[in-house]
């Protein structure tokens, strides 16, 4: 395993170690803008007794409903909007029935970037740089992993978490015979092509994603910056691509894609320059690295 630098030292905590939270349900078709529209109306209702019967779904789907909404930052810990949210999901937002698979990715984004509510998404998709595995291997390094926090994790529950990991990104016919057939149900998040199985094993997918818009890498990489790079205007291409929270070890990118996604881009926006310097390939931007991530996802929804 390859053992990388945490460049977020500023921030609290990248993430909360919290496992297991999701009732063993990933997240559904629908269920992100069921409990977005239905907090809206009432921030209250996943603690009512008749959420059950509002939302249309179990008990414990209520339960995972309610965090996968606050995983994925649509909600705030209050069952409040936030302004992704809105952007996203609100009646005049970008793409409130998630129909562009480039919502998918930036929700995946969104999951994993600071506060990661998820933990062990956070392991395996930033920490965990094994090329192909097997579930008892990601188990493994999740159980190390946990020795970072003061807490103890049951063992259950990590296994709940990888269970559900493989569930939501990979393909549903190599999970298992014995899986229910309530939770074979398809996961949107696994037309994001960014695990594969190969017979017993699953291997993550590098390179090109073909519904990965290019709108979609660079204002994620800008925003990346505004985490990482405060009072500077560039960041090294290598950081974009290897550095724990960056969007090439979230998306899976190579540096051909990364670079081409920069100068296509680029070719709308001035304030966006891929520079080689002695060798040193860069992203510069004149703007404001969160502001301009904005502008170009408005952009990307409003075209």
């Amino acid at each position: 395993m390859i053992q990388t630098t945490l460049n977020l030292k500023h921030l609290k905590t990248p993430v909360n170690p919290v496992f297991a939270n999701h009732e063993t349900f990933h997240p559904r078709f629908g269920w992100l803008k069921k409990g977005f529209d239905t907090a809206r109306k009432n921030p209250e209702i996943f603690l009512q007794d008749d959420a059950p019967v509002r939302l249309g779904v179990g008990k414990n789907m209520v339960r995972s409903i309610r965090y996968w909404c606050t995983a994925f930052k649509i909600l705030d810990k209050n069952n409040l909007l936030t302004e992704f949210g809105n952007k996203l999901l609100g009646n005049n937002g970008w793409d409130p029935y998630l129909e562009d698979p480039a919502s998918l990715w930036l929700l995946h984004w969104n999951l994993l970037k600071p506060t990661c509510e998820a933990a062990a998404w956070y392991y395996i998709f930033n920490i965990f740089r094994n090329l192909e595995f097997t579930k008892d291997d990601i188990l493994a390094g999740i159980k190390d992993y946990t020795n970072n926090f003061n807490k103890d994790v049951a063992e259950s529950s990590l296994i709940k978490d990888v269970t559900c990991i493989l569930r939501m990104y990979a393909s549903q016919d190599l999970i298992g015979s014995n899986t229910p057939i309530e939770d074979s149900i398809d996961c949107p998040f696994t037309e994001l092509g960014l695990i594969r199985t190969i017979g017993n094993s699953y291997q993550f997918k590098f390179g090109a994603k073909t519904n990965l818009p290019a709108s979609i890498i660079v204002a994620t990489c800008l925003e990346y910056a505004s985490l990482v790079s405060h009072e500077t205007k560039t960041i090294a291409i290598s950081r974009l691509l290897y550095d724990e929270g960056s969007p090439g070890i979230v998306f899976k990118l190579t540096e051909s894609i990364l670079c081409e996604a920069i100068e296509t881009v680029a070719k709308r926006f001035n304030s966006i320059i891929l520079s080689d310097t002695a060798g040193l390939i860069q992203l510069s931007f004149t703007e404001e690295p969160d502001i301009l991530s904005q502008e170009i996802l408005e952009q990307y929804y409003n075209s």
